[in-house]
Order: C-alpha cells, then structure tokens, then sequence
C-alpha cells in the first residue's frame, strides 16, 4: 500500500505545503498566504493540497509542520505562559539578577515570579553551597495557581545537573504532573544568563507550542487523516509532539533549515550555499553535510541574548514584497519595510500603489507575472539602478557566509527567488530547482529524525575510541526512540571538548544521530 507524506512550512508571507508519495515525489503543491492567526492559513493550504491530489486520506501516515508560532509569539509578545523563574546559584550569582538585557516590554510580562535559591555548582562540578530544598518547597507552594511554566536554571548545570533534577522532583510534589517544566542543562550551553534566558523563552512558549499541536492534529483530523505529527526543529531535523511541548523553542529558526534540507534533496548536493527568498527576506544559510552549518555565537531572540543550538542564517531585508522608495536625493531606498503576504493587492503590477522588488523585476522583463504594462511607465534608469543594488545585497551577504575566497555552489530556492539571476559574483553555479517555490515544505517532509546526547565523560575509564564509540550508541539508541529507522543511521555530527579542570581525562562529548522516520 502507498504511503503519502504532507510537509508545510509557515512562513512570515506564505504558507507553504506539499504532499508527498514515499518515494519523495511531489504529488500536489500550494502556497497560500499566512493568515493573521496562522492557524487558519494552515488549514487552507492543508486542504487545499489533499483536495488536488485526490488521494486516500487513510494512505497519508505522516504529516510535518515547520512553524513560525513560537518565534512570533515571543517577538510580538503575545500568547505567553505565566513563568515562575527559579534561579539556583545564590549566593554566588546575587550581583547579577536575572532578566538583565531583557527589553522592558518582556521583562514586565516576565519578572512578576522571580526566585534565587541557595546552590550550585562550580565550573569543575564541586559544590557552591547545599541546594536550600526548603526554600525550593516554600517556592512551589507560593507560585501553585499562579503560573503554568517553570524555567528552572543552576549555576554550571550543563557539567552537573544534580541541584536541577532536585528542584524539578519537588516541583512537580507539590504542583503536579500538569506544570510545564523547563530545565536549562537541557536547552542551553555553558554561559549561565544566555543559557537562563534561553530557558524562561522555551518556559514562556509551551501553551503556543501545545495549541499549536493540537490544531494541526485537529485540522489533519478535519480531513479524515489519522497521521504521525512531528514538527520541523532549527537543525533540520524532527522531533515528536511531545519533544515539541517540552522544548518548543528548537522550532525558532526552522523554516531556514527546512529550506536548506528541501534545497540539498531536490539538488543532490550536500555542500554548498543556500539563498531563500521570500516575501520579506532574504535567508542565507550553508549546507555542511546535508545539514545546516550551526551557529557558534550568542543568538538573539526578539532582543534576548541567548546560548542554544542555532543554524547559522544571514538575513538580509530583501525579499518579493520589499518596499522599493527613491529618496529626494536621488538615492534608492529598498526595504526594509515589506508588503508581505499582502502582494497580491499592493504590487503595481496587481493593481495595488506600491512599488515591489517584484515590480522591478518584471519591469526589466526578467519574469513574467501579474500585468507588465501597470510598470511600463517605471523610469528605466530608476529601474535598473535599483536591480544593481538588489543583487549587490545578495552578493555581499553572501560574501559574508562563504569561508573561502574560492567560488561556492549556490542553490536558490523559495517563491521570491525570481528577483535573483542566474549568475552571482562568488558562485561558481547557480542552481535553482525543480519546486524550488515550495524547498522548505519538501524540507519539512523529507526529514529525518535525529537523537542528540551531551555528557562528561572520563576517558582514562574505557579510552578515547571506546568512549566516543559509546557516545554514538547512546545518540543511536535517542533517534531510535524518536521515531528513526534502525536500519539507516548515520552519525551527523561530533564535537568533543577536553575539560582540563575536571580529573580523569574529563571530555565533554556530543553526538548527534540521524536516520529516516520508521515506515
């Protein structure tokens, strides 16, 4: 019996979605405008794609989501949980209160349940102070009714977590199994307020992230589709609804990564750079390996600093609905401003009164869509002078992603990829695929499903090739339980550090495995 799969990706213009058979090809494709609530925009393309391929609902066993709900929620400041935070570190850490850098607006949301207990650890795991369990008792009765979500973060917890997995324990006695708990030795690195911060984020989105669950599971249900729901996470791999309500801060970022996974499928390449136009911006990312290349610095978040795993994405303010504007001076002014999923009507050549990067391209005859005679009385120089500064944009921002001065593979993909031409100054191709309109869709539903494990490990104990060896397995037996084929796993990335300050020939050591969803 043939098994379909649907992907769709939510982007900040269009709701992309495609429905696949198993062999990967695409069997329908749409791109529907986001709608102001998402939810609803997700149900039109969702629809619209299983009513064009008139295929069996009960044939399609899978159906993925790559979303933009937990990323917008916390940049509009909307929707978000009532957080207790729970600072374990005093009294080492009582100079710097949590929350600092925060922008004012979050912070008033956040900093009503703001909490520092006794404990902690050093950098080498000895012990700060006693964890102060009563205080930790007198806390969770104090916040019962009160909130719906703990960020939970000790000092030095990613080299011993003992003092967190207490406070959880008492937590949960007293409030339940119902309260959302988030623990920061499970979301961030080294790096105590970026790893803090990261923490009461993931703590302040799980009611968008379970809402968001649960009507895509009812809008599949709608259809009469009875599937297996994952969600797209920012390394361009799955993770279970569970996963997701528990960590729903690894979606921030996913729609790059599902672009960067659709553009390495639907070309065969797995090195090479990747520019994904949209209506509002344009997103650059590398592939290393199939994947995409991570970030290794601090990343903000709707203007919090924090330390989690995150791709490594270059956006620039370019993209189909970019406002282009020429100032008194003669100068031109493209974007950063955008008409967004609003296109369609504003575009002059849709009729609308606003000049697009789209108009441009289409009054220089470099696509066909909408009406070229509405931008025939654009001046040509104008016209042209503008195109020269889009696609020196481009060129820089790629410049900027490129690790060699040697030309790179460029693979284009998403719906406003018709600004971009086929040459590009530090690109030694330029290819722009079949379905290239609908890459982070595919990237949604050809995913695999990974299992990622950090631990501190003694290598005198086993020896350097035994430990890491155990390490793979562990990571192995991680994507197993998320939902991989045993069969196919492959190993995507290693990094193991030294840590000269712990005995034994400590090494901290991380593994991630990656392998296709069981059929």
């Amino acid at each position: 019996m043939t098994s379909y799969r649907i992907g769709i990706d939510v982007g900040g213009t269009h709701t992309d979605a495609v429905l696949l058979d198993e062999n990967y090809n695409v069997i329908s494709e749409t791109k529907s405008s986001t709608t102001g609530d998402v939810s609803s925009g997700i149900y039109n393309a969702l629809r619209k794609i299983v009513q064009e391929a008139n295929v069996p609902v009960e044939q399609i066993n899978y159906a993925m989501l790559g979303t933009t709900h937990c990323t917008n929620a916390i940049v509009e400041r909307k929707r978000l949980n009532k957080v207790a935070i729970i600072r374990i570190g005093a009294p080492a850490t009582l100079a710097i209160k949590p929350l600092v850098g925060v922008p004012d607006d979050l912070k008033d949301i956040l900093k009503k349940h703001v909490y520092l207990v006794h404990g902690g650890h050093e950098f080498d795991g000895r012990l700060i102070a006693e964890l102060d369990e009563e205080h930790l008792y007198q806390i969770a009765n104090e916040i019962k009714g009160e909130v719906d979500s703990v960020a939970v973060t000790s000092v030095f917890s990613p080299v011993s977590n003992v003092h967190e997995a207490r406070a959880e324990e008492i937590l949960r006695e007293v409030l339940g199994e119902d309260i959302a708990i988030s623990l920061s030795s499970e979301i961030g690195n080294v790096g105590l307020l970026e790893r803090e911060n990261a923490t009461i984020l993931n703590a302040s989105v799980v009611d968008v992230a379970r809402t968001t669950a649960n009507g895509f599971v009812n809008a599949l249900k709608k259809e009469g589709i009875d599937a297996k729901v994952f969600f797209g996470q920012n390394d361009g791999t799955l993770m279970s609804v569970e996963y997701t309500v528990k960590y729903p801060i690894l979606t921030i970022a996913c729609g790059p990564t599902n672009s960067l996974r659709g553009a390495a499928y639907l070309t065969n390449k797995a090195d090479a750079i990747v520019i994904d136009v949209g209506g509002t911006t344009t997103d650059i990312g590398v592939l290393n390996n199939s994947f995409p290349r991570q970030s290794s610095l601090a990343v903000e978040i709707g203007g919090v600093r924090t330390n989690f795993r995150m791709p490594d994405i270059l956006s620039v303010g370019l993209g189909g609905g970019t406002i282009i504007r020429e100032n008194e001076d003669g100068t031109v002014a493209i974007g950063p401003e955008s008409v967004g999923h609003r296109l369609s009507e504003k575009a002059l050549i849709f009729g609308g009164d606003t000049i697009t990067a789209t108009d441009i391209v289409v009054a220089l005859g470099k696509a066909e869509l909408g009406d070229a005679s509405k931008v025939a009385h654009l001046d040509k120089t104008f016209v042209e002078k503008v195109y020269v500064q889009m696609i020196e944009m481009v060129e820089e921002a790629l410049d900027k992603m490129k690790t060699s001065a040697e030309d790179t593979p460029v693979i284009l993909v998403g719906g406003g990829s018709i600004l971009i031409p086929n040459k590009l100054k530090g690109a030694s191709e330029v290819i722009k695929p079949n379905n290239f309109g609908v890459a982070n869709a595919i990237g949604s539903a050809i995913s695999q499903v990974s299992g990622q494990i950090e631990k501190i490990y003694k290598m005198d104990e086993l020896g350097r090739e035994k430990t890491i060896e155990t390490a793979k397995e562990l990571a192995r037996q991680e994507a197993i339980t998320a939902g991989a084929e045993p069969g196919n796993l492959v190993i995507v990335d290693l990094e193991d550090v030294p840590l000269a300050y712990l005995p034994g020939n400590a090494t901290r050591i991380r593994v991630k495995a990656a392998g296709d969803l069981k059929k």
